[in-house]
């Protein structure tokens, strides 16, 4: 038998308007959550920007030969 939950349950209910938070409390709290970020260093972001970047241009190489392979494969095969 499957078990069916009624829609009024308590963890289905939306928040009351007494439950919410305000705006400025919001983002007061964003910005004590993006305090707590390390952020890379300038060498770390350089080193990462390059990985990211040659990754990038070998996955377009890889794939542009792909492409290059079963066009001409279906040139050959459909004339």
């Amino acid at each position: 038998m499957t078990e069916t939950r009624s829609p009024s349950s308590s963890s289905e209910r939306r928040p009351t308007k007494e439950g919410r938070t305000s705006l400025p409390l919001f983002f007061r709290q964003v910005i004590a959550e993006l305090r707590k970020v390390i952020w890379p260093t300038r060498d770390q972001l350089v080193t990462y920007f390059m990985v990211v970047l040659v990754f990038v241009l070998f996955m377009i190489a890889y794939v542009s030969l792909l492409d290059y392979g079963f066009n001409s494969a279906m040139f050959k095969i459909f004339g």
